[in-house]
């Protein structure tokens, strides 16, 4: 017993998953362009008033449905039964779209810092030529997937924890900088206006960017049982990576304060930023570029592990407990790899769409990168909104289900509190739909937009018609 015990992942554990999990140096970057050093108090808001509840609401669920397969779309099936809860697991492998369409992007961008040590390799090509550049790379990537190979996965989780210990590297050796090496900060205007938003409307285009930075922590939910004494380690695990979190985005934001002007940001802050970063911050140290070196030899092998598992995985979880009514027969076919190799012909299909089309109306690589961020900001939480419907739908008949640990004791308040995230979710995602970046009104702000509403909604559609195409081809295949 003893053995077994000893077995169990502690808080520690749990709290470390969860944290590689869900951050990462980028969402400090990101966010810091968008609103400077009025993002603290925005870090403020956010974390305390949906990080905080979003992250020990997946605790409770996880708890609950333990022995569930395929995460959130187990919670929903449990909850609401097998339509919405196909819906679910449709959702979480579509967003993942924009995600794949950006990955390519950033491996040439690594690589063209780690070899020429600045950012001017990707601007040797025009937007198309670079985007067709990034969809071979995308092709290379889903064959060496359908092949069952994962040593690169291997090589990307080693590559995590190292990105993870450059982060805090960063934020640790920036604040000191000063104290140190003498460094002058950056900016030196520290008045009220420059940490308190303006919570207008252009701020509110810019919060889908953090609620984008905080989620995902569903995907830890699966260990919880596999936790010593749950009931009281994992929430403790889930409000030490609150903690972690607030740290490092309060503490990365100030030190990126002190290295970027807060009322002069460069504009290919969110491309290049990281690179920018570790590159200054090795001249401080009289290391040269040998920090922005490792760094882009670490992101690089970061991102192609991200590439590699994003791929597969969320493929796997639409796959894994989906109802043959509402997914045709063929997508799920394998090959000898194991891989859903018609599924993956469906996935280079769309991405490929949101490789090159993109191309066609925005005119230059750093709109065309920014854009596709943004994109992902505004689609990527859409999957955030079933982990509130199946909390809501949880709490609304919590006496059907045995819960080992609850969020909040009273019922009514965990609904209203669960309201409250997808509400905010919700209105983040349509508020992020508004281009940034560029000037108002003009074409490309149009396209922007455009591209903005349809994606989402073309690619939700998809699946509401799939059980359509599965209803007669199913029935084809049977006869």
């Amino acid at each position: 017993m003893e053995q077994e015990q000893a077995k169990k992942l502690r808080w520690y554990n749990l709290a470390l998953m969860a944290f590689v999990t869900v951050w990462s140096f980028g969402n400090v970057v990101n966010n810091y362009a968008n609103q400077g050093l009025t993002v603290i108090v925005s870090w403020i808001l956010i974390i305390g008033l949906y990080f905080f509840p979003y992250i020990l609401m997946v605790g409770e669920m996880g708890s609950t449905f333990k022995t569930g397969k395929a995460g959130v779309s187990t919670w929903i099936h449990s909850t609401t039964g097998p339509l919405l809860a196909y819906l679910a697991g449709w959702t979480y492998w579509v967003v993942h779209v924009p995600y794949l369409a950006q990955k390519p992007q950033q491996l040439l961008i690594a690589l063209g810092w780690a070899f020429y040590q600045d950012g001017k390799f990707i601007k040797l090509f025009d937007p198309m030529t670079l985007q067709l550049m990034s969809l071979a790379g995308f092709l290379f990537f889903l064959w060496v997937a359908s092949r069952g190979m994962t040593s690169l996965k291997v090589i990307g989780s080693v590559a995590g924890v190292s990105m993870l210990i450059m982060s805090f590297l960063y934020v640790i050796l920036m604040l000191a900088a000063p104290a140190i090496r003498g460094v002058v900060p950056a900016t030196t205007d520290l008045s009220f206006h420059t940490f308190m938003p303006n919570f207008d409307f252009t701020y509110f285009t810019t919060i889908s960017m953090l609620v984008f930075a905080v989620g995902g922590c569903e995907k830890i939910s699966p260990y919880v049982n596999d936790t010593h004494n749950a009931s009281k380690e994992f929430p403790r695990a889930m409000i030490i990576v609150a903690v972690l979190v607030a740290l490092s985005a309060l503490l990365g934001s100030i030190a990126m304060g002190m290295m970027f002007d807060a009322n002069n940001i460069p504009k290919d802050l969110k491309m290049n930023g990281q690179y920018y970063a570790f590159q200054m911050l090795g001249q401080y140290y009289g290391l040269g570029n040998f920090f922005l070196i490792l760094y882009a030899l670490t992101q690089f092998a970061t991102t192609m592990s991200a590439l590699m598992f994003s791929i597969d995985a969320p493929l796997k979880v639409l796959l894994a407990d989906a109802d043959g009514k509402y997914i045709p027969n063929a997508l799920a076919k394998v090959n000898k790899y194991g891989a859903p190799i018609n599924g993956y012909k469906l996935t280079a299909v769309l991405v490929g769409i949101l490789i090159v089309i993109p191309a066609l109306g925005i005119g230059n690589m750093n709109d065309l990168y920014n854009w596709l961020l943004d994109l992902n900001s505004i689609v990527m939480p859409l999957r955030y909104l079933w982990v509130f419907v199946a909390y809501m739908a949880l709490r609304g008949a919590v006496n059907k289900f045995s819960v080992e640990y609850q969020f909040v004791k009273n019922s009514k308040l965990a609904v209203t509190i669960g309201m409250w995230c997808f509400l905010f979710t919700a209105f983040a995602c349509i508020m992020g739909m508004f281009p940034k970046g560029v000037a108002s009104y003009t074409s490309q702000w149009y396209f922007q937009l455009s591209l903005n509403v349809l994606t989402p909604f073309a690619l939700m559609g998809l699946g509401l018609i799939l059980p359509t195409i599965a209803k007669w081809t199913n029935k084809k295949t049977a006869n």
